[in-house]
């Protein structure tokens, strides 16, 4: 079975959404995993993503609410049965200002943050292999500075997943953190993955084309 990993695709932007749809024509996966900035929700094969902070969020708001689409599922502080792995995600990026309102409050563009509820939902996941998440653990990344967010550290604690797939900051880097392999990945007009769902290696290809 083969299983595509995604990063950021920003697929709203003609371009990249033909790059997009060609790695989905070049790999013709089974399954798709893809961690947010995705911008484009009718994908050609089952794709299972966490949302990012550039989406539609009327169409992740349904999505939310349990709207079928063919070939999409949204991993919302939920978990999905994917390629004989438990994949769970956390969808949003982080919002201090934010964080303690209740969803149903967030309105406009604020719909792109999770909050408390969303991180506490998805710690009561059990079993999870696979977590992804837009928003990277501190100890990830460096800028001179830890762009990281101790919420996600907080269920890498609580999920003990073996794998973390991360979007957001469009470049690959991995450490281990809290015992699960962190994989920060490169957007997808660089390149992209397949995942091995035995041992749930990555291996990476740069789009050349």
């Amino acid at each position: 079975m083969c299983v595509l990993v995604l990063g950021d695709a920003h697929a709203s932007d003609p371009e990249n959404r033909e790059t997009l749809l060609e790695i989905y024509a070049r790999v013709d996966p089974d399954a798709v995993l893809q961690v947010g900035d995705l911008e484009y929700y009718d994908p050609p094969a089952p794709t299972w993503f966490a949302a990012g902070n550039n989406e539609d969020f009327d169409v992740v708001d349904l999505l939310r609410a349990g709207q079928q689409r063919e070939n999409l599922r949204l991993l919302a502080s939920t978990a999905a049965e994917v390629a004989g792995r438990r994949v769970a995600g956390l969808s949003g990026n982080y919002a201090p200002t934010q964080f303690d309102r209740p969803r149903e409050e967030l309105e406009g563009d604020r719909r792109r943050h999770f909050v408390r509820d969303d991180v506490e939902q998805a710690a009561e996941l059990e079993e999870v292999d696979v977590l992804l998440t837009h928003e990277a653990p501190k100890g990830l990344l460096s800028y001179g500075y830890d762009p990281g967010c101790e919420h996600v550290n907080t269920l890498l604690e609580d999920l003990s997943p073996d794998l973390c797939l991360v979007g957001h900051h469009h470049t690959h880097h991995e450490a281990e953190i809290q015992g699960t392999r962190v994989v920060s990945l490169a957007p997808a007009w660089k390149r992209y993955y397949t995942l091995e769902t035995e041992t749930l290696a990555l291996e990476e290809q740069d789009v050349e084309w």
